[in-house]
């Protein structure tokens, strides 16, 4: 019974698994012309930096609109209803339309920062990320003076690592 199953399967024990490879190995499809075309254009740092900036613009008004909705009036006691809702809805305006503008320019300050750098550089690893951290972090707190500039460009840089580390984009 041994020599009849032995006597169906192949003699030569390398043509089966030479078969078993070549059905692993897929051939490469090359890019067609719209996707060169595109990856050019997402390839320009102004086009990435606006990109990045409307994100960040609605991502901050969203933000905005979720953290203007928890403030509560001072007098909200002595408010009726429809005071309540009117200066709720002008707070969560305010609060989205300031969050907007800050998450905008974060998103454009940074992502220019770390296209231009990585493009300078030729490569693509975790200085870039540091350097754009640092310059947003840095930009962003400038009005405080130097040391909060300082301490700004060092807080970004070290998010931005962390951020980086955890979505390991550079492996």
């Amino acid at each position: 019974m041994a020599s009849s199953t032995s006597g169906a399967e192949p003699t030569n024990g390398n043509s089966s698994s030479s078969e078993s490879v070549k059905s692993q190995i897929k051939p490469i499809r090359m890019p067609t012309m719209e996707e060169v075309r595109a990856q050019e254009v997402w390839d320009n740092c102004a086009v990435r930096s606006v990109v990045s900036g409307v994100m960040g613009g609605g991502f901050g008004f969203c933000m905005g609109l979720l953290l203007g909705s928890l403030e509560n009036p001072i007098m909200e006691d002595q408010m009726t209803g429809k005071q309540k809702f009117i200066y709720q809805a002008k707070q969560m305006g305010q609060r989205s339309w300031r969050s907007a503008k800050t998450f905008a320019v974060m998103g454009l300050i940074f992502s220019a920062v770390e296209c231009v750098v990585e493009k300078a550089r030729a490569k693509h690893d975790i200085t870039n990320t540091v350097v754009a951290g640092c310059a947003t972090g840095g930009a962003m707190s400038a009005r405080g003076g130097p040391k909060a500039a300082c301490v700004g460009c060092a807080g970004f840089a070290a998010f931005s690592v962390f951020i980086e580390k955890v979505f390991d984009t550079h492996s």
